[in-house]
């Protein structure tokens, strides 16, 4: 195994995703799959896998995932034209370019709401697997994960390593901290208090509230929030709207089951990196709290196969793969044109 660390600092570059050239139209379908599953922990299960599939057949294939929050729809076609999650590195003249790349994404299983079982990371790489066979797509010739991505993406290398050609995985390792977990637990438990006050929804805002604070970073609250102020008789601190915005937002798009189930789902992480002898690029920020430095070094130290690790400075922490455009989309240029020459 060979390993080379990059230290960059991180600082956000608008200018380096002004694209001038007209958008080109490429080819975007979606469908829904019903799939059977042998789930972990759950036994014979039948699933609905929702896809989304951008670009020509028979250009290279970038499987692309992210948080538990994203979704199949990644960026802006003429056939689905509102902005996609990660619209910053996907589509014309971007980083992961579906003139090039066919890119294809799927609805986590159990982010609809409709499957209250223990859902295992392993599950959600099998029915990639199955979505594949029913594509009639042989194999991956990248897999650029995120966060609940980047661990789903190790265990689809783990598990279905013959049908990959290389990883990506950002910020997300091999294992569930048992710190971040305990954060993840009492989110879970701000969900279900809500629930026994007939009032689910505040409780899922509220977790989504905590679950804010593990993705971002002290410094970038201390650069953005003013001191606390005596409003009205009490001391509202300066990051109470913009939280209670985020939460907002997130009820609004997401069933408190599927939050819950798949918040449990990152804490079942368990990959054996020995296992995994492809092509591994980790990104990994010092300032997450989420994902620590130190898992990132561990596993990269046993991948089996040829590693990269990038580590990153961004005050951002954990969110990083979506804010610091700019040395996300160097990262992955850099890579997926290695993967363009070896798929020529």
């Amino acid at each position: 195994m060979s390993l080379t660390t990059a230290a960059t600092t991180a600082a956000r570059s608008d200018s380096a995703l002004a694209f001038p050239h007209p958008p080109i139209d490429f080819p975007a379908v979606r469908g829904e799959l019903r799939v059977r599953l042998a789930m972990r922990h759950a036994g014979q299960r039948e699933v609905a896998v929702r896809y989304e599939l951008l670009g020509e057949a028979g250009l290279p294939v970038v499987f692309v995932a992210g948080g538990i929050s994203a979704h199949r729809h990644v960026a802006a076609s003429a056939a689905f034209p509102e902005a996609g999650w990660w619209q910053e590195q996907v589509g014309t003249g971007r980083a992961i370019d579906p003139a090039q790349q066919r890119v294809l994404s799927f609805d986590w299983i159990g982010a609809a709401g409709d499957l209250d079982v223990v859902i295992d990371p392993a599950d959600q790489a099998d029915a990639i697997a199955a979505l594949l066979d029913a594509l009639k797509l042989e194999r991956l010739d990248a897999f650029v994960g995120a966060s609940y991505g980047a661990m789903v993406g190790l265990q689809f290398a783990e598990r279905h390593g013959r049908r990959l050609g290389q990883l990506v995985a950002i910020s997300g390792v091999h294992r569930a901290h048992p710190f971040s977990s305990a954060w993840r637990a009492l989110q879970r438990q701000a969900v279900a208090l809500g629930a026994l006050q007939c009032d689910e929804a505040h409780g899922l805002a509220l977790a989504r509230q905590l679950a804010v604070l593990s993705y971002r970073s002290p410094e970038e609250f201390d650069a953005r929030f003013e001191a606390p102020q005596v409003v009205d008789g009490r001391v509202r601190v300066g990051a109470e709207t913009y939280l209670a915005h985020c939460g907002h937002k997130y009820v609004e798009r997401t069933p408190p089951t599927a939050f819950l189930r798949l918040s449990e789902s990152i804490d079942l992480q368990a990959v054996d990196p020995r296992r995994i002898a492809l092509p591994v690029t980790l990104v990994a920020v010092a300032e997450d709290r989420l994902v620590p430095l130190q898992d990132a070094y561990a596993l990269a130290e046993h991948l089996r196969g040829e590693t990269r690790l990038c580590v990153l400075r961004s005050v951002y922490g954990h969110d990083a793969f979506l804010k610091e455009e700019g040395e996300i989309a160097r990262i992955l240029r850099t890579t997926l044109a290695e993967q363009l020459e070896q798929a020529a």
